[in-house]
Order: structure tokens, then sequence, then C-alpha cells
């Protein structure tokens, strides 16, 4: 009997032993390189602190990084998706039109990195030599993981494959900027026309643009597509002339306020929002270093400043008011919508149709969404590579304001509520919503969707769930962990006596 199943026997081992030399020679690098063809990824890979130059000298491989841990089931199922998806994009897809910088973003990242694959191999946390706030970060990491939902890979982007602009850890002392020239004084503004604002003592200068007084329909009509209830009921509002700036609050504009205030002591925030409505404020106590580099590694310059807290935007404000003498600071939703409008009444302040600019329904899956126009004048999910943009990327709205809609959210003076406009009348002149535990932010980011982009989308800030994954204790009050898209523009009354007719 045995003599007949001894063939049986011999085979069924053989196919084991070609079953597993073919799952372990499909997770060596080399078969993984196979399929990734993207020139980056070995070089990257060779170059990061688990690849062939670390100090420890024994590489981590594709697979312990890429896979759930050999010998659980999740290691078998995650392989076989993952394999057949790498050899179905390798035949069918054009490695030169996918999208490689937004492959390397952390939102990607979170997908391909399992976290049990880093918690196997790094089993202790703190190691001889860590710094006191990678401890600090580590316990809070350990006491919030379940709750929290964090990952490694959220603050060790660079760990498998070298980025050069990313940094880990706690930014230190004042930013590099260039002070080759430094204003004497503030703007002198006596037309309401255009200007550029310079602040004394520092290198930072602001484009200004004259936004005449007007009244404008406020909200989406009940037909407009991808419409929420927020939006409406539309009301015919009237708003006063201000200045506007042409661009969201650059990094080289937010690092000359933080270089100039900067410390470990703060004004409190009941103080900042109280001096709203003073005239007399005399200074403001800037920023604390952040406890990451907020920059994600993009680039600054004239990218649009981002991760900073209401808070931080408003001592941003009273701080250049300080400095020029003039009233700024952020726009009501009122101002914002109507400056982002420019005296249009559609969707867009450009031509065009949300259903055919989303990505989103029925017919995507088998059309793509019409790009053609809208690129031109928005940073967004399609477009933005999975960062920020330079505000050169695009053109001016009709009051000649770039980037009100996509790149970043822009905080507004207003708190939010759902029901805000239902309160109001039409002819309500420069309203504002003082009620609400949350802020407005108008504009979308370079995530979203052209659904979300209207000139009409409302959206308001997340303060807990943004400050999420932040271990300082107390969380910080200036800068956010968890939102990246977020920034602001100031606004600036027109100064007593210059005539805005």
């Amino acid at each position: 009997m045995w003599l007949i199943a001894l063939p049986s026997l011999l085979a069924g081992i053989g196919i084991m032993i070609a079953f597993d030399w073919m799952w372990e020679t499909t997770s060596t690098n080399e078969s993984c390189m196979a399929c990734h063809v993207h020139e980056h990824a070995d070089q990257a890979w060779a170059q990061s602190i688990h690849g062939k130059n670390n100090k420890s000298g024994v590489p981590t491989d594709c697979a312990a990084c890429h896979l759930p841990p050999k010998g659980t089931f999740k290691h078998f199922t995650a392989k076989a998706k993952m394999g057949t998806k790498d050899i179905f994009a390798y035949l069918t897809k054009d490695k030169e039109k996918i999208n490689w910088e937004a492959k390397q973003e952390l939102s990607h990242a979170q997908k391909i990195i399992p976290n049990e694959s880093c918690k196997k191999c790094h089993q202790n946390l703190f190691p001889a030599g860590v710094s006191d706030d990678a401890v600090k970060a580590h316990l809070y990491y350990e006491e919030n993981e379940e709750k929290l939902g964090l990952q490694c890979i959220s603050c060790h982007l660079d760990a498998g494959h070298y980025m050069p602009n990313y940094h880990h850890g706690k930014m230190e002392g004042p930013i590099a900027v260039d002070n080759s020239i430094k204003y004497d004084s503030a703007a002198l503004v006596t037309e309401f026309k255009d200007f550029e604002e310079t602040v004394p003592g520092t290198s930072v200068h602001i484009s200004m643009k004259a936004i005449p007084a007007g009244t404008f329909t406020m909200g989406s009509p009940e037909k407009e597509a991808f419409r929420r209830d927020d939006e409406g009921p539309q009301r015919k509002v009237s708003v006063s002339a201000f200045f506007m700036a042409e661009t969201e609050v650059t990094w080289d504009q937010y690092w000359g306020f933080y270089n100039e205030t900067m410390s470990e002591g703060r004004t409190p925030p009941e103080k900042i929002y109280a001096n709203n409505n003073r005239p007399d404020v005399d200074a403001v106590s800037g920023p604390t270093p952040p406890f990451g580099f907020p920059d994600q590694g993009w680039g600054m310059g004239t990218r649009p400043a981002i991760t900073m807290t209401h808070y931080a935007a408003e001592t941003f404000c009273q701080w250049l008011s300080l400095k020029t003498g003039k009233k700024y600071r952020l726009p009501t939703e009122a101002e914002w919508e109507y400056a982002v409008r420019g005296g249009t009444e559609t969707p867009y302040f450009f031509e065009g149709s949300p259903k055919k600019f989303s990505n989103e329904g029925f017919w995507r899956h088998f059309t793509s969404a019409d790009t053609t126009r809208i690129n031109g004048f928005i940073i967004y999910m399609n477009n933005s590579l999975g960062k920020t943009q330079e505000p050169a990327r695009v053109a001016a709205n009709p009051f000649g304001l770039k980037n009100m809609l996509g790149n970043v959210m822009e905080y507004c003076a207003d708190k939010y509520s759902p029901d805000t406009y239902g309160k109001w009348t039409d002819g309500v002149k420069d309203p504002i919503c003082n009620e609400g535990e949350e802020f407005v932010v108008r504009g979308g980011n370079y995530e979203y969707d052209a659904a979300q982009l209207r000139c009409a989308s409302r959206g308001h800030t997340e303060h807990e769930a943004w400050l999420r994954t932040d271990p300082q204790q107390p969380k910080s009050i200036w800068w956010y962990s968890d939102i990246k898209g977020i920034g602001f523009r100031v606004v600036c009354e027109v100064p007593a006596g210059v005539k805005t007719e």
C-alpha cells in the first residue's frame, strides 16, 4: 500500500518545495524591482536608514517592510493581493505617467506599510542614545496607539526610502531667510488701489489687492451640483471695501514673523482674540518651535505656510498690524466668498460644470474628469502631485487673487454654524458669525476633488482631530500635527481718510 502512496507523497512534497521556492524567490528585492521599475525605488532604498548603507550593516528588504510578518495569514493574503496588482500594473501601465511624487506622500505610505511589520523589528522603542523628545513621542505612541490608530510611518516617512528634503525631529532656533533687503518703513496707503505692504525691520512684503465694496448672492442655489445643506439658504449680502492678500501667507512671510517673535512663552489665546477689537496692542509673543518640520519636505519660499492653528494665524495678523500701523486680520466668511467670486455667480469664478470637473459619479468609471480648464486656476487632487504648489502655477480670479480655491484651506474670522445663513436676512451688511466651537475654513486644499472646491463650499476646523498625534503635553497652540492643507490669507481694513469710491 505504501508503495502505491509513495509517488503521491513525493509529488506532494515536490509541489510544496517548489511552492516554497517560488514564494521565497518572489519575495526577494530583485523580484520586487522587476515589477517596480521606477528608477528611484532602488536608489532611494539603498540610501535609506534601512537600506544597504545603514549603520547596522544589515539591510531590510522590500518584503519585510511592505508585507505583514512572515508566518501570519495576513502575510499570505497581502502578498497574493499585492503581487497580482503589481504584475497587472507592470503589464498595463505606462511608468512615465505614474505620479511617483504622490506615491512618496504619507497618505499613500500608510496603505502599503503594515504597522505590525515595523513593530516586529523595532520591539524596543527606547534604545540607547534615543533623544528625550523621541522618548516623549514614543511614550505617547505606546499609550495612545489603539485609541488614535497611530502608525510608525506617520513620524518616520523616510525610514525605508531616502528623502533628502524630509526632516524628522524638532525644529530648533530661527529659520534662515533672505535678509539681503530689510524694509525701513511700511507702505503708505493714500488711495484705494493695489499696494505692496513692506514690514519694517524684515524682508517681508505682501501684495495686497483692492477689493471694492459690493453686493452679492452668498451661498449656492439648491440645484447646484454637489451642494450641501450648510450652503443655504442664499442671501443677498453687502460687503464694505477692503484689501486682500494676492496669495495665502507664504513661508517667507511667516518665517519673518516667526524669527522676530518666537519664544517659549505665549500670549494667551483669550488675549489674542480680545485684541482684535483693540487699537493699542503693543506686543505679541510668537510661536514656539514645531515638534516636526511643518513644510513636510515640500519646500518653503513662496509656497503657502501650512499646519499653523487659527490662533497662530490671528497672532500673525496682530504682529502685522503692530509692525505696519494698519489693521490686518482674517477675512470674514462673507468677505472671503465675495472675494473668491470676483463678481461671478457660477459654481467657480471661471466657466465650467462641477460634474465635468469632478472625479465623483457613476460615469467616472468609464471616462476621466475634464481637467483642461480647471488646471489653470486650481491646485487640487488631479494636478497637485500630492502637495502644495507655488502660486505662480495658477491664474488669478477677476479680483487678481490666486489660489482662493485649492492649494490650502483658508481660515476665516467666523465661527462655524451649519445654519448661519438662515439667521441672516437679505441685505445684511458685513455679517460675521460668533457662535460655534470651530472656525470656518474655505477654499479646500490640494487633496480635494473639484466637487468640494466650488465658491460656496464651506468647511470648518477640527481642532482635536488635527492635534491627534501631537505628543506634547500640553498640546501645541501654534502647530497642528494631523492636517497639512491648512493656511490663511490676510485682509487689511481701509485706513481712515482713504476714499473707496
